[in-house]
């Protein structure tokens, strides 16, 4: 997918049938382009989100648009910068989590604007609350967030006060 600066499509009945979603076959910061995307969502309306990390942006796809929307990065309405980011979910509520891998951090939307929510001195490091070129994340039902700690080697567990379900985990 980041070679080619797209994501495309290819259809499960039809190994040949490839379709290009998002970005062109060249690295570029237009709105229809992307650089070295790596992570994808694609919600309940089939719109995409791209963590597109050589544009240090995230771009949002509405279905059947070639036209993206720079929704976290420096350009985007509310500016944040991300220093390649290389994955990004929506979750239960709505909220935008990134993994902002080149400033060791998980961020997120709110009403406010973002906000780092997991490793937010930046600073690169092994302790309980530091990443080091974190790579991609999940979430369990009840709301904990799963992150791939690259150059940890390890896949660390955090808890937040109030999960992406709206509950309270009471830690």
């Amino acid at each position: 997918m980041g070679d080619y600066h797209q994501v495309t499509k290819q259809s499960l009945d039809d190994a040949n049938t490839i379709t290009i979603i998002a970005g062109t076959n060249f690295a570029g910061s237009a709105s229809n382009m992307l650089n070295t995307p790596y992570g994808i969502f694609v919600d309940n309306n089939f719109n995409l989100y791209v963590a597109d990390c050589g544009n240090n942006r995230v771009q949002f796809f509405l279905f059947g648009e070639s036209e993206g929307t720079t929704v976290a990065g420096s350009e985007a309405a509310i500016s944040f910068p991300l220093s390649c980011p290389t994955a990004v979910t929506v979750d239960g509520a709505d909220y935008l989590f990134i993994v902002d891998s080149g400033n060791n951090r998980i961020i997120k939307s709110s009403a406010e604007g973002f906000q780092c929510v997991i490793g937010c001195s930046t600073a690169y490091g092994s302790a309980a609350d530091q990443l080091a070129s974190p790579w991609t994340l999940a979430f369990d039902h009840q709301g904990s967030i799963f992150v791939a700690d690259t150059n940890n080697g390890r896949l660390q567990k955090f808890d937040i006060a109030t999960n992406s379900c709206g509950e309270s985990n009471h830690i």
